[in-house]
């Protein structure tokens, strides 16, 4: 999936959750993403965190950063830094 198609269905879904109760925004956020994002989509976006390419990010999805799960590395990553 092209990544800048990720950053705009990051920010659909902070968008979205911008109309819940603030303390529930960005928890809403990570368990969207969470739950219904492949861990390939999960990777990506933070592949363009760790890139520094977070200026199009909702400020919302950048507060749930945190909470979303990122994905383990395949083990033949691992084995590469090791």
């Amino acid at each position: 999936m092209e990544r800048d198609k990720l950053v705009y269905m990051g920010n659909q879904i902070a968008k979205f959750f911008q109309s819940t109760p603030e303390g529930a925004r960005s928890q809403g956020v990570a368990d969207h993403i969470n739950k219904f994002w492949e861990p390939r989509m999960r990777t990506q976006l933070f592949q363009k965190v760790e890139a520094g390419e977070t200026s199009e990010f909702h400020p919302l999805l950048l507060e749930a950063l945190p909470r979303i799960r990122r994905p383990e590395k395949p083990l033949e990553e691992r084995a590469d830094h090791q």
